[in-house]
């Protein structure tokens, strides 16, 4: 069973510039994930904006509604999928921002619980740094919940808080993969599919909890919000750089 790296810890960093479509693309973070516990690949942060996407939890398909919610979902222009991590629905498109950070631990379930911890302060602090009053803990009806989630407020109102950043883990003997999806531009679209699927699916929620970042910071974009999670790695491990085709010339 591959061990954690001895020594300093080091991540490569990989921008995936264009997506592979967004089955492909949610695919390919779980070839990483074996890919990187069996040392073929490296610690990885793969960084990349998505196409317009709802990613159900295996509870949503359960429900009466989830083929209705389905169809909401194309009606809008998202792509349906059901992801392997726990969770409810949600929703992502180019105006955000996913990151995938995979590595290799012998005993990878036993710090799940605080990888959320340490990672969502982590984004909160990146966030902070581009200018967003963020903190981690879940709002009192927000979609797909979480007790880290990321939550931003705005000046002009403080009292009320919108999700920015939602997380997810996914756990195997030997590695781990840390999902998470920061929502920074054009939150009208995502608000409105989380109304439609969440509707259908039956499920309460309270959509002013729905934003982006740039709703709070009028302007912020998703090059700027990268780079300051970059630089928040940057404390984490220390980077480097690699090239996104390098990762896909031995993907099957």
């Amino acid at each position: 069973m591959p061990q954690a790296e001895a020594g300093p810890r080091t991540l490569a960093v990989v921008r995936q510039e264009e997506t592979l479509g967004a089955a492909a693309d949610l695919d390919f973070a779980l070839d990483l994930l074996q890919r990187v516990k069996a040392g073929t690949v490296g610690p990885t942060l793969r960084l990349y904006r998505p196409e317009p996407t709802v990613a159900f939890g295996q509870r949503d398909t359960h429900l009466p509604g989830f083929d209705a919610a389905v169809q909401a979902c194309r009606d809008l222009g998202f792509e349906p999928l059901v992801r392997k991590a726990g969770g409810r629905a949600a929703a992502y498109h180019q105006g955000t921002l996913v990151i995938d950070h995979i590595e290799p631990h012998a005993d990878a379930i036993a710090g799940a619980k605080g990888r959320f911890s340490l990672f969502g302060e982590l984004l909160a602090g990146a966030l902070r740094d581009a200018g967003v009053d963020a903190g981690v803990g879940e709002i009192p009806g927000e979609y797909c919940p979480g007790e880290f989630s990321v939550h931003g407020s705005g000046p002009q109102d403080p009292g009320r808080r919108i999700k920015l950043v939602g997380t997810a883990q996914r756990v195997v003997a030997g590695g781990w993969l840390f999902s998470s999806v920061i929502v920074v531009e054009n939150s009208a679209p995502i608000r409105a599919v989380l109304e439609a699927s969440y509707a259908a699916l039956g499920l309460a929620w309270d959509p002013t909890t729905a934003g982006a970042a740039d709703d709070l910071v009028p302007g912020l974009d998703v090059d700027a919000v990268e780079a300051a999670v970059i630089a928040a790695y940057g404390r984490y491990a220390a980077l480097s750089r690699a090239e996104f085709s390098s990762l896909r010339q031995v993907y099957s």
